[in-house]
């Protein structure tokens, strides 16, 4: 019979982006992982953070059932615009729309991280927000900073991490990761309440 304590169970990372896998290595825990296969699709009037969380935990359970012995994290990030969703950009010219909306704006930056454990019924999520104030950019500055970093894959269409940094006034979290794509303080907290032993 297989030892299913906490202590013994993989852990999964649902998501392919290359962001959060590096985020979660900082941790020093084995895992793997694999692709959530969800739809994204934002709900009629649903709000970002309501938007963050849903598809965190769908990531999750979606994993979650694939491997039911496994302990699972799933995690989303909205872009909230004055209440409105922003999403990956995807090509250069809905970047460059967004950061001319976003010039001069503050964004708060909706992370949700779920775990989800099927064996032992775990299922928990928090959210982190990121206020994230944007210079007053003028077109050229937009151009050149996209044309050097192209942040396609990034929910706001900028990268805080590297030379995305130079397009803010000001950042407010008390989870810095999160605005990278994983809040570790918070995915640490549910990692142990699903009992794991971090470092």
């Amino acid at each position: 019979m297989p030892d299913l304590t906490p202590s013994s169970r993989t852990l999964i990372l649902g998501s392919t982006s290359r962001y959060r896998r590096e985020l979660l290595g900082r941790l020093r825990l084995p895992f793997d992982v694999a692709a959530p296969d969800v739809d994204e699709t934002p709900h009629t009037g649903e709000a970002p953070r309501d938007l963050a969380l849903r598809l965190a935990l769908a990531k999750a359970r979606a994993v979650a059932a694939q491997h039911p012995q496994a302990v699972v994290i799933g995690s989303d990030q909205v872009a909230d615009l004055a209440g409105e969703p922003l999403g990956k950009p995807g090509d250069h010219e809905r970047a460059t729309a967004q950061l001319r909306r976003m010039r001069g704006q503050t964004v708060i930056f909706q992370t949700a991280v779920a775990v989800v454990c099927q064996a032992s019924g775990f299922e928990q999520a928090e959210l982190a927000e990121v206020r994230v104030r944007f210079r007053d950019l003028d077109d050229a500055e937009i151009e050149r900073y996209l044309r050097a970093e192209e942040p396609y894959d990034c929910a706001g269409s900028a990268k805080s991490e590297g030379l995305g940094i130079a397009l803010l006034d000001a950042i407010e979290s008390d989870d810095p990761t999160a605005l990278i794509g994983l809040p570790l303080i918070r995915t640490c907290r549910l990692l142990r309440a699903a009992g794991l032993v971090l470092p």
